[in-house]
């Protein structure tokens, strides 16, 4: 209840404060590129439901058909505008409406795309026991993983058989250790590993 109260609260005064830059990263992406300004795609939250996340759109429209993983930091699908926004996870700021709305947390673990959480064994789908999140333990820890993918023959297998396990053993250690505290402290390395 009290996680819950705390995320209602800082994801509006997120969205306040954060509207009329949002406005102008809106008024960029529709300006530079054809298509819409959120690219909303299915992911997998609490009790393995399926819910739309929403994100600014950085790639050209359709591009996901090409691949669900973005590999390396100038994947040629991303849009000029799309690499800055990546860059500094500002595309994943509209977020904060699905942190609004219950379908997901200020932090908890990254919601997978179905193709990925059909891999889980048993013991791993305890991760969604909870809520999803915007940040947590393992987007810290690879903050930058298009660019450790860019480095492997085979990204996706690189990505089946090494990240996502070592991503889902961080989920499990978030909420082995979850609370207001973890959580504050998650947000604040968040935003100084954005900023430097």
């Amino acid at each position: 209840m009290l996680k819950r109260l705390f995320d209602i609260v800082f994801s509006a005064i997120g969205l306040i404060l954060l509207s009329p830059f949002l406005l102008l990263i809106s008024f960029l992406i529709a300006l530079t590129s054809t298509g819409g300004v959120f690219y909303l795609q299915e992911r997998v939250g609490r009790h393995n439901k399926n819910f739309k996340l929403f994100k600014f759109r950085t790639m050209r429209a359709g591009a996901d058909k090409a691949g669900l993983l973005t590999v390396g930091g100038r994947d040629p699908r991303i849009t000029a505008i799309g690499y800055y926004l990546r860059k500094y996870k500002l595309d994943e700021l509209p977020q904060l409406l699905n942190v609004f709305f219950g379908t997901m947390s200020l932090v908890g673990p990254r919601p997978e795309v179905r193709k990925y959480v059909e891999l889980y064994t048993e013991e791993q789908k305890k991760v969604l026991d909870v809520k999803p999140g915007i940040t947590d333990y393992a987007s810290l820890e690879y903050f930058s993983e298009n660019e450790l993918l860019a480095k492997s023959s085979d990204p996706e297998q690189t990505y089946i058989t090494e990240v996502l396990p070592a991503k889902l053993a961080l989920n499990k250690k978030y909420i082995s250790e979850a609370g207001i505290q973890t959580d504050l402290k998650v947000i604040f390395r968040t935003l100084s590993k954005i900023i430097s």
